[in-house]
């Protein structure tokens, strides 16, 4: 098994308490195998890890997708903190080879059972949350996630180019866009809204529609696309 300086480096925290980060790696089997040991298994440490960790994914959501409802948010808290994202992101820093295992479990390939890694990585984020606090375990588990989180804010840019683009316009010039309705026609049975989006004094798209959302969404995606093509 690795020395646990070297998790550490990997995974850029130095502990105060090192005992947290080694118990964070400390499955059930191998107690039941050394019961001297001198630390306990991880379960309480990844109980914690759990809540922390949805909390840090739901704020981040929360403030990423801005035009999202209660159930889509919900829809992609879910996909952040699910198993086999946890167990992708614990192979990403390697954290199988830093188990406490049982011999049984080490041989029929606990190291790298999804199950296992997902519950030592909510071990780890709850280990750092202890020992550093909120601020920098939020820190830590965002720059874990940040390939998962970006993967979502290009599918966002499909499902809902409103929130991309307000997660563009607060990076690139800190406002946020706004639309307005420039125009309606059509019997009142059959309208038809055309909406542009503006960032700023700046018209970046417009879109038509038979509802006001329809056509503000569509007015975002070509605000996009023309965002795209300059900087290509």
């Amino acid at each position: 098994m690795e020395d646990i300086l070297s998790l550490q480096s990997t995974i850029g925290i130095t502990f105060s308490n090192p005992d947290i980060l080694e118990q964070a790696l400390v499955h059930r089997s191998y107690l039941n195998e050394n019961p001297s040991f001198r630390l306990g298994s991880n379960e309480r440490l990844e109980f914690l890890g759990d809540s922390v960790l949805g909390l840090v994914a739901a704020e981040e959501l929360y403030v990423r997708f801005p035009s999202f409802s209660e159930g889509q948010l919900t829809k992609l808290r879910a996909a952040l903190v699910r198993e086999e994202t946890l167990s992708a992101l614990a192979r990403s820093v390697g954290l199988g080879q830093y188990l406490y295992l049982g011999n049984g479990e080490e041989r029929s390939g606990g190291r790298d059972r999804p199950s296992i890694l997902a519950a030592a990585l909510e071990a780890v984020i709850g280990a750092v949350f202890l020992d550093k606090g909120f601020s920098e375990c939020r820190d830590f588990t965002l720059r874990l996630m940040v390939k998962d989180i970006a993967g979502m804010l290009d599918q966002a840019s499909v499902e809902d180019p409103k929130s991309r683009l307000q997660e563009l316009s607060q990076e690139r010039w800190q406002v946020a866009p706004t639309y307005r309705t420039i125009s309606e026609s059509g019997p009142d049975h059959a309208k038809e809204f055309t909406v542009e989006v503006l960032v700023g004094e700046t018209a970046l798209g417009q879109g038509s529609a038979r509802t006001k959302q329809a056509a503000a969404k569509k007015a975002a995606r070509v605000a996009l696309q023309h965002l795209d093509k300059a900087e290509a």
